[in-house]
């Protein structure tokens, strides 16, 4: 376990009491978590810490999802409530981006560059998102309501950094059967030791299409020049 003072003490008393433990929720610990599924590493879940028994503070932010290579980049977005997205386009062809999902639903005509308004994920959940044009286009953005939370890299680890007090582990992943099979795990920081998250994840689906086919596709739907 690593603690950390979360601020600078303005006295020698105060620097006492930090050190005997007496400032409540002064002192953050470093959690380490590793997620697997079938004991192999996962890459890119969401890792959220929920406070218990109190509310967390959150601050909305502005995030940027792009699209590239006629791909979501990135492809999982993690932010907080009331944050606000935008989606630029870079590509030269166009892009028609979508969700129905419940967290939010919202569509942007076909178009390129950067739509003037951004989107507002005002709902905490999953969306997931489309393009009407390319099938094979899916992206996530993740709507949480905690500070703490991290995308897990290819070793399947993350650290979240929160001070001292109980909380709500758990973790998603798109190929979670549902959004709600994560384990959600009850832990108390600071704790010994890295947590442990195994995922039911279903197999990767079959690759869709071939980059020919989709240059192909992209061929037909680019507009014409002027």
């Amino acid at each position: 376990m690593v603690v950390a003072a979360r601020f600078v003490p303005s006295s020698p008393a105060v620097a006492c009491a930090l050190l005997l433990g007496l400032l409540p929720g002064a002192l953050s610990a470093a959690l380490r978590v590793e997620v697997r599924s079938g004991g192999q590493p996962v890459a890119s879940a969401v890792v959220t810490l929920t406070p218990i028994g109190r509310a967390a503070a959150v601050t909305p932010i502005d995030a940027v999802m792009d699209q590239v290579n006629s791909e979501f980049q990135p492809r999982v977005l993690v932010v907080t409530k009331g944050s606000r997205v935008r989606f630029p386009n870079s590509d030269t062809i166009r892009h028609q981006v979508y969700s129905f999902s419940a967290a939010k639903r919202f569509e942007l005509p076909l178009y390129t560059g950067t739509p003037p308004d951004p989107v507002v994920f005002d709902r905490a959940g999953v969306v997931t998102l489309g393009c009407n044009i390319h099938d094979w286009m899916k992206g996530y953005v993740v709507i949480v309501e905690t500070p703490h939370h991290a995308v897990t890299g290819a070793d399947g680890r993350v650290t979240l950094d929160a001070p001292d007090g109980a909380y709500l582990l758990t973790a998603w992943h798109e190929r979670l059967p549902t959004p709600d099979a994560a384990p959600k795990t009850p832990i108390t920081l600071p704790m010994a030791g890295p947590a442990t998250l195994e995922l039911p994840l279903a197999p990767p689906p079959p690759p869709r299409g071939t980059d020919r086919l989709r240059a192909l596709q992209d061929k037909f739907r680019t507009p014409p020049r002027e």
